[in-house]
Order: structure tokens, then sequence, then C-alpha cells
């Protein structure tokens, strides 16, 4: 070995150092403040709780919905026989919203107000506070029902699955890219999502720098995440020549260590970025975002859009599609395809995390698994696209968020997943390479 390939060795392996020494302290700070007075989780065995009693003229009404949605994301119970309900919630000192659904009540009744002044008289917001517990009554009797018509329902569930898909996609395109130059299938993908979600949360709250400067932070350690899984782990594995089933064992190992790393650290409760719980803004009809929302669709369009471009116009870019189409080509045309593959882990690394800190805000809360929830969900719009194709993968989200949200019309809100997953399975049936994919020979 020469005496200039010894010298770039050794600084790449001192840059290496470097990286290992940030994020093990990044790490040890989350542990030791996780470990605190900070979090407050619910306790095992002994849940906080929002509960209360649905009546009509003292007498029970069994089988009323109730949906109480804050931390820890909705929560869908019915009333009993004594027409009690009650929802165990993962926090106090926090903000709850709880909607009765009048769908489900007797015909001629509703929920009304004796006030006259409240316009949405089946949904109270409550706080839940330190003893743990809340009550939330509704006053029923003979009114009129307010109901929002089919069509106002459908456009409501097409916007927020648009923001929904564009969230995704941000984490799919990374994976899309990771595979379409190197052919790993990265199940530790929905890790790094959480991690860009933690590390928001550890510059936001606990060390209380704003959430504008915390999320830039954030991503950029998210890159260095990405950056460093490549250069300690996956570019050594590749060198010896590992094949795409032992990459994907490898990726669903690193997976579950990551994965009960980070519940060690925050433990098995929710965690909520600032500004999780904004008002709603009445947009149009019966469609109503957050300032939350909005700010999220905006960013992850500016994001796509700057992507797409360096994707198409950069000498970088360029030489990334070129990688993802053929790399032994790509390699003798004097493309460098490490360099290429290490970028691609970096973008991949810094979208993952953006879209980790947006799906922090659109669950809401953070949890130590919250990236494997929507693993399927990722894995679905890279295939739905095309493998390997980042726009693909984008126009795969899109349709995979559309349909998760506007499927909880006929379906239960529990089962929306399941839609999007038996929709990509039929498209694959007709067209196995997805949208955008190219059709391979095999043999």
């Amino acid at each position: 070995m020469t005496h200039a390939s010894t010298t770039t060795v050794l600084a790449r392996r001192r840059r290496l150092g470097t990286v290992l020494i940030a994020l093990a302290g990044v790490l040890f700070a989350l542990w030791a403040t996780m470990n605190g007075p900070v979090a407050a989780h619910a306790a095992e065995g002994d849940p906080y709780r929002v509960s209360g009693n649905v009546q009509l003229e003292g007498a029970p009404l069994e089988g009323v919905a109730i949906t109480v949605d804050g931390p820890g994301g909705p929560q869908t119970v019915e009333t009993d026989a004594d027409g009690k309900w009650a929802v165990a919630v993962p926090e106090r000192n926090a903000d709850y919203t709880v909607t009765l659904d009048e769908s489900t009540l007797p015909e001629g009744i509703a929920v009304v107000d004796e006030s006259g002044e409240d316009t949405t008289p089946n949904v109270k917001e409550v706080h839940v506070g330190p003893g743990g517990r809340v009550s939330v009554n509704f006053f029923i009797g003979e009114g009129e029902r307010h109901t929002t018509s089919f069509f106002d329902q459908l456009v409501e569930r097409i916007i927020n699955g648009l923001n929904f898909g564009l969230m995704l996609a941000l984490a799919s395109i990374g994976l899309s890219l990771v595979y379409g130059t190197t052919g790993i299938s990265n199940f530790a993908h929905a890790e790094m999502v959480t991690f860009g979600a933690l590390m928001a949360y550890l510059f936001s709250v606990v060390i209380s720098l704003p959430i504008w400067v915390a999320i830039p932070i954030a991503v950029l350690l998210s890159a260095a995440f990405g950056y460093l899984l490549d250069t300690g782990l996956w570019r050594p594995l590749r060198r010896k020549g590992l094949g795409v089933v032992q990459l994907m064992i490898v990726s669903i190992g690193l997976s579950l260590a990551l994965r009960y790393v980070f519940q060690m650290f925050i433990g098995g409760g929710t965690i909520q970025l600032p500004g999780s719980a904004p008002e709603s803004l009445n947009l149009f009809g019966s469609v109503r975002l957050t300032w939350v929302d909005l700010t999220s669709m905006g960013v992850s369009i500016v994001v796509i859009v700057a992507f797409a471009l360096w994707l198409q116009r950069s000498r970088i870019g360029k030489a990334t599609r070129a990688v993802s189409d053929n790399p032994s080509l790509a390699s003798a045309s004097g493309i460098d395809v490490d360099g290429v593959v290490r970028v691609v882990w970096i973008v991949s690394g810094a979208l993952a995390g953006l879209g980790g800190v947006l799906w922090a805000y659109f669950r809401p809360g953070i949890k130590w698994d919250m990236g494997s929830s929507i693993l399927l969900l990722i894995f679905a719009a890279v295939i739905l696209g095309g493998l390997g194709t980042a726009y693909g993968a984008l126009i795969g989200s899109l349709i995979v968020g559309v349909l998760v949200e506007v499927s909880s019309l006929w379906i239960p809100a529990d089962l929306k997943y399941v839609a999007a997953l038996v929709i990509l399975i039929l498209i694959l049936l007709f067209r196995p390479q997805g949208i955008l994919g190219r059709r391979e020979r095999i043999g």
C-alpha cells in the first residue's frame, strides 16, 4: 500500500471516529435526559384516563361511539349498558379532543348546546391535569343533528391523504434510492425515520432550542446517521461480497436492535414535539387543517421539488440515476460508484429524518416504534411506484396516502392501512414492475 493510500485510509478512519463520537454523545445526552424528570408516561397498570357518561333524560345510551384524540393518537370506544365509557391515555398535563359520533345516537336525538353558542357541541376539548383523570359528559336531547355530506367528507379525506402521502414520500424516496443503487431492501429505514423525530425532540424540548432550529439540526444529524451506517456497516459488507438476501437479513437485525435501543432511551410511552396540538383552521366547507398540517405540506412540496431538480440537473444527481440504472456500466464510464452510494445514504438519512419529524406531528407524538408502524406503507409505496425509481416512490406514496385516508369512509379506521396493501397486490397482479418500473427479462 502506498503512502498516499495509507494517508487516505487514516483520514477516513479519523472522520468515521469523529462521527461515531458525536453520535454517541447525542445518544448519551438523550438517554440521560429521558431518564430524568422530563418525560411523563402512563404507569403500567395505572394509566391516565378520560371517561364519562352518555344519558338521555337519566336513561343510559348504549353503543354510542366516542373518540378521544391527542397524545398517542385517536382511540374509539362505545358506551356500555350503563352509558359509561373510558379511554386510557398515555400522558397527563396534556390536551385531548373528545368527539361523540352523532350517527350512533338514536333517531331524532342529537347533542345540543344549552347556551346556543357552540356550533359543534359533540366535540369537547379537555385537559388531563396532574391527577391523570378527567370526566366528559354530553347533554343529549331532541334537536337537529348536524351532519357532513359524503362529498365534503371525501374532499376532507383526500386532502388529509395528500398530506400523509407527501410525508410518506420523503421516507419512500430515500429507501427507493438506496435500493436502486445498492440493491439493499433496508428494513432499518424505519428506525432512520424514528431517529429524526427523536433528534428533533432532543434539541427542541430537552435542550430548549426553537423548533425551527431543532428541525434542521435533526435533519443534519439524520444525514450523518445515514453516512455512518454506510461507512461503518454497509460498505464493508458490500466489499465482502454479501448477497442481497444476507444484506436484507442484516437490515432486519439492525432494525430490531435500533428499535429497542430507542425504547431503552425514551421508554414505551409517547412524547410530544412543541406545538403538536394546534387549533384547526376552517379552509372551506368541512375541511379543517392546522397550521402544522399546512406547514408540513408546504415543506414536503419544497423539499421534493428541490430533490427533483438536484436529481435531474446536478452532476451527482445524474450520476445517481446512472448508478441506479446500471452500476456496472456507470463504473466502467468512470463514475465513482462508492462515492455516489455514500451521497445516496446521506440524502436518504436526511429525507427519512425530516419525514420522521413530520410523522411525529401527523400521528401526533413520538414512540420508540413509530417508524415501524409505517414501514409496510413505505415499502408499498416504493413497490407500487417501481423499485429503484425516485419518482415512482413519490407517485406510489401519494396513491397510498390517499387510499389510506379515503378508505376509512367505508372500513374501520383500524383497518385503513390494509386497504392500501390490498390495492398494491391488485396492481402488481397486472403490472408487476410497478407504475414507473421497467419490465426486466429473467433468464
